[in-house]
């Protein structure tokens, strides 16, 4: 049976497998249980903003100074984030990983949610590459958006279309 989401744990180690030191965020309902692992992880160091449009120019600080920083935001939050994508990550072909929560998506059919309607002809006229993680079993692809971005020096995106699943912390 597939797993329907996807579990914080996983995405953590997949992190931490790809060297992540630091996850710039704005906590919200969708991501509590990918927040509060995040904050329990001892190689992972937290960021939170106060608006998406400030977690690019921060993760481009990150990478400036030697880090790794990776971005979680929604899909709405990333279109307020356009400038700084545009004239920063792009401008300076910024080999970041971003993290888009694709709220409103649905395989099955239309979606009424325009920031799900938008999110794939967004990132095209960006010219960002991106992968699509439904379920736990497409966490393979993390390493692919990776790999991508440090051979093009440019972003690239993970959208994920599942909800993170909550997971006790500490629990065996």
């Amino acid at each position: 049976m597939a797993e329907s989401g996807i579990k914080a744990s996983r995405l953590i180690s997949e992190l931490e497998d790809q060297g992540v030191t630091h996850v710039v965020t704005l906590p919200d309902s969708e991501t509590s249980g990918m927040y509060k692992a995040i904050q329990a992880s001892e190689s992972i160091s937290l960021v939170p903003v106060s608006r998406e449009g400030e977690a690019i120019p921060i993760a481009a600080g990150l990478w400036a100074t030697g880090k790794n920083g990776v971005v979680i935001i929604q899909n709405s939050g990333l279109y307020e984030s356009g400038d700084a994508l545009r004239g920063l990550a792009i401008g300076v072909s910024l080999p970041i990983v971003m993290f888009i929560g694709y709220r409103g998506y649905s395989r099955h059919g239309d979606t009424p949610d325009s920031s799900a309607r938008l999110l794939e002809p967004y990132l095209h006229l960006f010219r960002v590459p991106y992968y699509v993680l439904e379920t736990g079993q497409d966490i393979d692809r993390i390493a692919l958006a990776f790999d991508e971005a440090r051979k093009t020096h440019m972003p690239v995106a993970v959208l994920v279309g599942a909800e993170y699943e909550d997971e006790v912390i500490g629990a065996p």
